[in-house]
C-alpha cells in the first residue's frame, strides 16, 4: 500500500474534482430526464468539464486566483444569457442547476484550501439536496408558519439568550447563575421539542404505544392524563395501560439524559437504579399490550391526541419560576432539616412537575448533602410522581383498567422506595 503515498497530491485533488463533478452531472441528467426539461446547458460531461475548467484556472495562479475569477465571471455571464432564454421560452424560473454548476466550478479551490472532510461534505450535500427535491416539497407542505416561529424561539433561547447570560451566582443565598438557570430551560425544552418534532413529522400517524413513548420524553404526567381520557372514550384498556407505563419508563430515560448533561457523577449513581426501573417497565408494557393483541388481533391503536408545542413562552416562564422556587426551598430545607428533610421534600414535590426540582438538585442546589442523597431524593421524587399519575389515571379512566394501571404503578413505586432505602 506504500504506492498510495507516492501519488502526487495534485493528481489526487484533480481526480477528486473530476469524480465529484461527474457524479453531480450524472445526478443532473437523471433529474432533467424526470422533469422533462427541454432547454439544458449540459449534464454529466458538461458538469465534469466545468469542474476541470475550474481546476485548471485555479492551479495556473493559486495565489492571485485571477484566472479562476475571470473564468467564473465568464461562466456567470453565460448563465445569465441561458437563464433569460429559459424564462422566455419555457417560463421556468428555477436556478437550481445554475447554482449547482457554480458550486461544481468552485470544487478546485475548495479541495486545495479546505480540509478533505469539508469538500466531501459539500459535494455530498449537493447530491443529496438535488435528489430529495420531491421529499423536501412534500415535507414543506406539512410545515406551517407556526412551526418556523417555534424553531425561531428555540434558536433565540439556546443560541442568543443563553450565551449572553453571566456565569456568576445570582446571590450568596442562591448558588445558581443566570446561565445555569436558563440552561435548565433550554435542556428541558430541547428534549421536549425534539420529541415533538419526531411525533409531528417522522411518526405523525403513530399508534398509542409509540405516541406514549415520545410523549414520555415530553411529559409523562401529561401523557398519562391524555391516555386516561382516551380510555373512557372506548380505547382498549390494555393498550392504554401499556402506553401509560411506557411513558413512565421514558421519564426515567429523560431524567437520566438531563443528569448526564448537568452532573455526570449523579447520572452514574442513578444509572443502575433507573436501568432496573426501565427494565421492569418493559415486561409490564409487553404483558398489558399482549393481552389486547391476543383478544383483538391488533397492536397498532390510534394515536393519542395532539399536544401543544413545548416551547410556549408561558411554559418556559412557569418552569423558570418553579426552578427558582424549588432552588430556594431546597436550600432552606437542607440548612434546617438536612437529608431527612430533602427526602420528605422529594416525596412532596413529586405531586407537581418534578423537573425543576430535580434539575436544581443536579446543578448543586443541595450539594452539601452529597451525591448519594441527591440520587435517593431523585428516586423518591419519581416514586411520588408515579403515585400522583396513578391517581390521575384511576380518576380519569374507566373501571376496566383500574387493576392494570394500579398494578403497574405499584410495582414501580415499591421498587423505587426499596432502592431508595437499601441501595442509596
Amino acid at each position: 500500500m506504500n504506492w498510495i503515498y507516492k501519488i502526487p497530491p495534485d493528481l489526487g485533488r484533480f481526480l477528486f474534482v473530476a469524480l465529484f463533478s461527474l457524479l453531480i452531472g450524472l445526478e443532473q441528467r437523471q433529474h432533467h430526464i424526470s422533469d422533462g426539461e427541454k432547454i439544458l446547458f449540459g449534464t454529466d460531461r458538461t458538469f465534469t468539464l466545468i469542474g476541470i475548467l475550474g481546476f485548471i484556472l485555479y492551479v495556473i495562479s493559486p495565489l492571485t486566483m485571477l484566472p479562476f475569477l475571470a473564468g467564473g465571471f465568464s461562466i456567470a455571464l453565460f448563465f445569465v444569457v441561458y437563464y433569460q432564454n429559459r424564462i422566455r421560452v419555457e417560463k421556468n424560473f428555477g436556478i437550481t442547476s445554475i447554482v449547482i454548476a457554480l458550486i461544481t466550478y468552485c470544487l478546485a479551490p475548495l479541495i486545495y484550501l479546505q480540509p478533505l472532510w469539508m469538500a466531501l461534505l459539500i459535494g455530498v450535500s449537493v447530491l443529496i439536496l438535488t435528489e430529495v427535491k420531491e421529499d423536501l416539497f412534500n415535507f414543506s407542505k406539512k410545515i406551517n408558519r407556526y412551526e418556523f416561529l417555534t424553531l425561531a424561539k428555540f434558536i433565540i433561547l439556546a443560541g442568543i439568550v443563553l450565551p449572553l447570560l453571566p456565569h456568576s451566582p445570582i446571590s450568596k443565598h442562591f448558588d445558581i447563575s443566570p446561565y445555569q438557570f436558563w440552561l435548565t430551560i433550554v435542556a428541558v425544552s430541547g428534549i421536549s421539542y425534539f420529541s415533538y418534532l419526531i411525533k409531528e413529522f417522522v411518526f405523525p400517524d403513530s399508534g398509542i404505544l409509540l405516541s406514549a413513548l415520545l410523549g414520555g420524553m415530553y411529559s409523562s404526567t401529561a401523557t398519562t392524563v391524555i391516555l386516561a381520557r382516551r380510555d373512557k372514550e372506548g380505547a382498549p384498556s390494555g393498550q392504554i395501560a401499556a402506553g401509560i407505563i411506557a411513558a413512565t419508563g421514558m421519564m426515567y430515560i429523560r431524567l437520566l439524559i438531563l443528569a448526564f448533561m448537568f452532573n455526570d457523577k449523579i447520572a452514574k449513581k442513578l444509572l443502575p437504579g433507573f436501568f432496573v426501573l426501565v427494565a421492569v417497565s418493559v415486561p409490564i408494557v409487553w404483558y398489558f399490550w399482549r393481552q389486547v393483541s391476543e383478544k383483538t388481533g391488533s397492536a397498532s391503536g390510534k394515536s393519542i391526541q395532539e399536544r401543544k408545542n413545548p416551547l410556549e413562552l408561558k411554559t418556559a416562564v412557569i418552569f423558570g419560576f418553579l426552578f427558582a422556587f424549588f432552588g430556594i426551598l431546597t436550600q432552606f430545607v437542607v440548612q434546617h432539616y438536612g437529608k431527612t428533610g430533602v427526602n420528605l421534600l422529594s416525596f412532596i414535590v413529586g405531586v407537581t412537575d418534578i423537573d425543576p426540582y430535580i434539575l436544581n438538585l443536579f446543578q448543586g442546589g443541595a450539594a452539601s448533602i452529597g451525591i448519594v442523597t441527591i440520587a435517593r431524593a431523585t428516586i423518591i421524587a419519581t416514586a411520588s410522581n408515579n403515585l400522583i399519575k396513578m391517581v390521575y389515571a384511576v380518576s380519569l379512566g374507566s373501571r376496566e383498567f383500574y387493576k392494570k394501571i394500579i398494578t403497574g404503578f405499584l410495582i414501580l413505586i415499591v421498587l423505587s422506595l426499596v432502592m431508595s432505602m437499601f441501595f442509596y
